[in-house]
């Protein structure tokens, strides 16, 4: 196997790191679904990215499959798979009726439908040698178009000047694991693999240095919540009570099978204590938030 023969000592060095890396990006997600076990809710996270991650995964693995000796390619996306499939099945346990409803239709359609497709088309239409060019690039297709997917999450970071969307630690691992599989792929000789790792190599920089960037600036509010002159509250602010609607983890993940998850959070418009307290008790809404006061020492709003 050209993966694993000696012949290719750093092809096999550089496809056991690859596992290694994008093994625990794949792990990432662990603790969001550990929080949407305790609170027995999804409470707003959505499923889109990893009924993505799980596509991604089943189709390197129809590549690597038709290509044959590409055990690294199998053995990683099928833990993928596993593991993708281990947080549906949780999503589908704790989701609302229409969040369920709404996962069901697009796996149905991505993982179902749109891969059905594929394979019956790949294997009914091409042969040979034509089979492997065309779902290589079927994957590579895939792949850059989910790379660019961190784009609205950069967008995100410039327009409130806050990192909070984007961990460095998985804008870090994600850059590693395309260089590493970007590697893999030239060594191989897989320009399937190699090329839309260069897009996520890109890509990832760029995540880290916006991080850099912007990781001390003051956050600036772009919807609703700001004030008169679009910042959130300042220093000078004795405390603020800020009501957190919704919050959900960022997520990306990807490189030959691993995907970056968006994140996204709406926030009810801040008010002050005094606003709050003055208010009667029978008139305020019943609302599912979380409270948070930010003292005028604090330099940011952070929820644990």
């Amino acid at each position: 196997m050209a993966g694993l023969s000696l012949q290719h000592p750093w092809a096999f060095a550089f496809g056991l790191l690859g596992n290694v890396i994008s093994f625990m990006t794949f792990l990432a997600p662990i603790p969001t679904f550990y929080r949407i076990y305790k609170t027995k809710s999804t409470e707003g996270f959505q499923s889109v990215p990893y009924v993505v991650a799980l596509f991604s995964a089943m189709l390197w693995i129809f590549y690597a499959l038709i290509k044959s000796n590409e055990t690294f390619l199998i053995t990683i996306n099928a833990a993928g798979c596993v593991i993708e499939t281990i947080y549906i099945i949780m999503y589908f346990v704790y989701a609302p009726k229409k969040g369920k409803m709404f996962t069901a239709k697009i796996m149905l359609l991505l993982n179902v439908g749109i891969f059905g497709v594929i394979l019956l088309l790949t294997l009914l239409l091409f042969k040979g040698d034509k089979r492997v060019v065309m779902l290589g690039w079927i994957c590579v297709g895939f792949s850059v178009s989910v790379f660019v997917a961190p784009l609205s999450i950069m967008k995100r970071v410039i327009q409130t000047k806050s990192v909070e969307y984007m961990p460095f630690s998985l804008s870090l691992s994600l850059t590693l694991s395309a260089v590493v599989w970007f590697l893999y792929g030239l060594l191989i000789k897989d320009k399937y693999v190699a090329l839309p790792n260069i897009l996520g190599f890109t890509f990832g920089v760029v995540q880290m240095v916006l991080y850099v960037l912007y990781m001390n600036k003051t956050p600036v509010a772009v919807a609703e919540g700001k004030d008169a002159g679009g910042k959130l509250p300042s220093a000078a602010d004795e405390h603020v009570l800020v009501n957190i609607a919704k919050l959900s983890p960022a997520l990306p993940e990807r490189s030959s099978g691993v995907h970056p998850v968006v994140a996204q959070m709406a926030a009810v418009p801040n008010r002050s204590c005094a606003a709050e307290a003055a208010a009667p008790p029978a008139m305020l809404p019943n609302r599912d938030v979380v409270d948070v006061f930010v003292s005028r020492h604090s330099p940011a709003v952070h929820v644990v």
